[in-house]
């Protein structure tokens, strides 16, 4: 996977930089490679995901009553 952000003509670093950070992000990059800097056991990413699982089920129900 490749991310190119290429500077425009006139445009400082900090935009190019700036540009490049909300790409990484979009395409969930860096989520990524901070996920896989230490190992984690089968069971811990069970219960992380049904974590998350049950709180989005819980903010669904809130909203979807309203």
């Amino acid at each position: 996977m490749s991310v190119d952000v290429i500077l425009r003509k006139g445009e400082s670093i900090d935009k190019a930089l700036r540009r490049l950070k909300k790409k990484l992000d979009r395409e969930s990059v860096l989520r990524d490679v901070r996920a896989k800097r230490y190992f984690e056991k089968p069971c811990e990413k069970r219960r992380r995901l049904k974590k998350v699982a049950v709180f989005n089920n819980m903010l669904r129900v809130k909203y979807e009553n309203m």
